[in-house]
């Protein structure tokens, strides 16, 4: 069985599978090999080789019966490989530099110069051996997570054992985070409360404050707008500038006044930007807000003004103009929807509709009234 003498230099047992006088020899072999060019081809080509003699071959009387002279293949031209069999990448002969030593001398020294004395040579230690043997020294708590609990393997198992008994340890100690109340159990200073922290939709990024509502808590009237404007997001209250005044010119008409009797909020808490519609996500998020201020304040009749927020209120995609003239119901509540104030100071014709919306209201306010016994209920 062949065995190149790269790989026994490697691993140090050139020197015992040869001895010393077949290394010098070898070194005789090699420089006459040298001065007929032959050896220098056929190393070229395929390397130095130990080889076994046959059963039965001649052997040196100078050398066991294992050892024999690297065997080299004269040749007058070099052979080439096959095409069908590709070469991944050439088989290095070169020595390591550690090794190579004897060798060297082997050459350099005479042939009846006296050997030196044989050196022992014992393998290497195998790296993965170590790291076991140095695995296995440490303390259970100081192997490494990649190492199982005897220091074999990849450790994937132990590692991801490790990582879920922390991530649950840390979830057992984390203190739990008691649950916020229902919004339809707040009362109205804790309802402000949680309007002002409210997070639920991307609004809350650009707004300035929220706009929570304004006026008399147990007013019979409520006024419902859409959503803050510029001037109610610096102000922190509903219906300012120009159209908040027409607002309260409307009111007066009606025999009402802002902050008596009447109570003023928005579908929306918060600016949407640029006063685009607001978005169905949004609606939601603001929606039991709303809620708990129609039941907490109880009013009589709600005036819904605008578009959108007669469509988000009553559920509907029916245009203004098709939900104007009649009483419909939210939560239990006459509701009235009329024209807003801002489209009505872009729209002078249309003010003439809106006192008609307005009439509406105080009829149908006049008729709860009357059925209505003048106590109103607490808000559960």
């Amino acid at each position: 069985m062949p065995w190149p003498k790269a790989i026994l230099e490697e691993f140090g047992l050139w020197p015992v599978w040869m001895s010393n006088d077949a290394v010098a020899n070898a070194a005789h072999a090699a420089r006459a090999a040298q001065a007929a060019g032959v050896a220098a081809a056929a190393s070229a080509e395929h390397g130095d080789v130990a080889t076994l003699d046959a059963p039965g071959a001649a052997h040196s009387d100078d050398s066991p019966p294992w050892d024999v002279a690297p065997s080299t293949v004269p040749t007058s031209a070099p052979v080439s490989a096959p095409v069908s069999a590709p070469v991944s990448a050439p088989v290095s002969t070169a020595r390591p530099a550690a090794r190579a030593s004897a060798f060297d001398d082997a050459l350099a020294r005479p042939a009846s110069a006296t050997p030196p004395a044989p050196r022992d040579f014992a393998p290497a230690p195998v790296a993965r051996e170590t790291s076991r043997r140095a695995a296995s020294d440490m303390p259970p708590d100081d192997i490494p997570m990649w190492l199982d609990s005897e220091g074999n393997g990849d450790g994937d198992a132990a590692a991801d054992a490790a990582l879920w008994s922390i991530v649950r340890d840390a979830g057992e100690d984390a203190p739990s985070r008691p649950a916020l109340p229902g919004v339809e159990t707040l009362d109205w200073e804790a309802l402000t409360e949680r309007v002002a922290g409210c997070r639920l939709c991307g609004l809350c990024e650009k707004r300035t404050q929220t706009v929570f509502g304004v006026g008399d808590r147990e007013a019979d009237w409520l006024l419902v707008g859409e959503a803050p404007g510029q001037q109610e997001d610096l102000q922190s209250e509903p219906f300012v500038g120009q159209a908040g005044k027409l607002l309260d010119n409307m009111l007066r008409a009606s025999a009402l006044r802002r902050g008596e009797n009447v109570y003023i909020a928005n579908v929306l808490k918060c600016r949407p930007p640029n006063n685009r519609d607001p978005e169905p996500a949004e609606v939601a998020s603001c929606e039991p807000y709303l809620k708990r201020q129609v039941a907490l304040l109880k009013p009589r009749v709600i005036v819904v003004m605008g578009r959108f927020a007669a469509q988000s209120i009553l559920r509907t995609q029916a245009s203004i103009a098709s939900l104007r003239g009649r009483v419909h119901e939210y939560e239990g509540v006459p509701v009235i929807v009329t024209y807003h104030p801002a489209y009505l100071l872009r729209s002078l014709p249309d003010k003439a509709k809106a006192w008609t919306d307005w009439c509406l209201a105080r009829a149908t306010y006049e008729a709860v009234c009357e059925t209505t016994p003048d106590h109103k209920p607490t808000a559960n």
